[in-house]
């Protein structure tokens, strides 16, 4: 704590500034200092809502591209007659399905961390594996982030605490 009068450093025990003499009304208590899944929960809820959005955007992509343009590929000038149009339109509508539930998981996760929800911790850290490969390099680097902010014992600890304290 520092003295209201000059802005020196005041210890636990002192009655007076030791710089300006001023009195020291009151206790003087240590603020607490927030442990590291406290001071990064809400950056990182805040990148998996961007992240997820990202994520929605390209799966809206590939559905329009299975549903819309492949199904009429055959009607293009300049375009082979053997081009697989039916499977591209297959793989293409599959994999928009899962990137965009892949993308809802992901708004899950950052609400629940927003909201400090006691599973939100354990599909974060799912989601976070899942992206480590999935999406090189900006899922790597937000796996890698979520990780080391979610997943040692301690964070454990503290988020729980964290859980706790919100009911």
């Amino acid at each position: 704590m520092f003295c209201d009068g000059c802005g020196a450093a005041l210890q636990p025990e002192q009655a007076f500034c030791s710089k300006c003499g001023k009195q020291i009304l009151g206790t003087i208590a240590p603020a607490p200092f927030p442990g590291r899944v406290e001071r990064h929960l809400h950056l990182l809820a805040i990148l998996w809502l961007a992240f997820s959005a990202f994520n929605t955007l390209g799966g809206l992509i590939l559905l329009v591209l299975g549903n819309v343009v492949f199904p009429h590929l055959h009607e293009m000038p300049n375009v082979p007659s053997d081009v697989p149009a039916g499977f591209l339109t297959a793989l293409f509508s599959t994999l928009g399905i899962i990137v965009l539930a892949k993308a809802a998981f992901g708004f899950l996760a950052g609400w629940g961390l927003l909201q400090r929800e006691e599973w939100a911790r354990t599909v974060t850290l799912i989601l976070a594996f899942i992206a480590l490969f999935l999406n090189v390099p900006i899922g790597t680097a937000m796996g890698v982030y979520t990780m080391w902010v979610l997943l040692p014992a301690q964070s454990q600890k503290e988020y729980d605490s964290l859980v706790a304290r919100r009911t």
